[in-house]
């Protein structure tokens, strides 16, 4: 290609948000880097600069594509148990991969000490809570977000084996305190 012609590359940008995701989920945050996130998309340093000007930039639609989905996959059926849902989606959700779990948690956790952050964790806990909230109010929606939060910190932090049966009393608790 002659110089000074720019190649089309549409999804320049994809690639550069999904090897993003490789690098923190191989390295951790303090891994990422342009120049990291450039080796591992194979693409030229001033592409990710040029989509993404800071760091926090790249974290950002990075989060963005971890939280895309779950949300959607706590859609519980009507009539189902709501506890014993959710017990079984969030132990399907750890089971289905670690790493990712791991790195979801990474990135959201993030949010504490960048605050550019922020709005996106938040923006993950309304979905969840919305999609809560037909079958139940709203602050007991943010209570289950906040104890499958907490169970969910718990396995990966401990490598312990998720209990479901442990998962569903809590949450049934929440649900219809004893």
């Amino acid at each position: 290609m002659p110089p000074g012609v720019r190649r089309y590359d549409p999804g320049r940008r994809q690639r550069i948000i999904d090897a993003a995701i490789r690098v923190v989920g191989a390295k951790g945050i303090a891994g990422l880097s342009h120049r990291s996130v450039a080796a591992e998309a194979d693409v030229p340093l001033g592409s990710t600069t040029y989509h993404f000007k800071t760091l926090d930039e790249l974290l950002v639609a990075a989060l963005r594509q971890a939280n895309a989905g779950l949300a959607p996959a706590l859609a519980v059926r009507e009539g189902e148990d709501l506890a014993g849902a959710l017990a079984r989606l969030l132990g399907d959700w750890l089971a289905a991969d670690r790493g990712r779990a791991e790195l979801e948690y990474e990135l959201y956790l993030a949010a504490v000490r960048r605050p550019a952050l922020r709005p996106v964790a938040a923006e993950w806990c309304e979905s969840v809570v919305a999609a809560l909230s037909p079958r139940t109010d709203p602050v007991t929606a943010r209570a289950l977000v906040a104890v499958m939060d907490g169970i969910s910190l718990q396995v990966l932090l401990t490598d312990a084996e998720y209990d479901e049966a442990y998962a569903h009393e809590i949450l049934r608790r929440v649900l219809r305190p004893a």
